[in-house]
């Protein structure tokens, strides 16, 4: 198993009490698979640096997988297809 670190941006106008249920749409994908979330933190409302769907800032969140590869491509095809999500970044965490 990797350590993996995940960022995503989220659409703004997802209510901040709806934060927690797109974040487990996500990470339900990577405990269905036999890994497991060890952290997530949400970071709040932020200002993007340019904007991105015209959209001036996002929601951000942070969470700490560990999870086999073949499962991070997975993981990335459905986050890309998950509502709410404007971007995100999955990088191996290296020991």
């Amino acid at each position: 198993m990797q350590d993996y670190e995940l960022v995503m941006i989220l659409d703004p106008g997802v209510p901040d009490e709806q934060v927690p249920e797109a974040v487990e749409k996500v990470t339900k994908l990577v405990t269905d698979k036999g890994g497991s979330v060890t952290e997530v933190k949400p970071w709040g409302r932020r200002r993007l640096a340019y904007p991105i769907k015209n959209l001036r800032e996002g929601l951000y969140v942070q969470a700490n997988l560990k999870m086999e590869p073949k499962v991070a491509i997975q993981l990335q095809s459905h986050i890309r297809v998950t509502e709410g999500v404007v971007r995100h970044l999955l990088v191996r965490v290296e020991q």
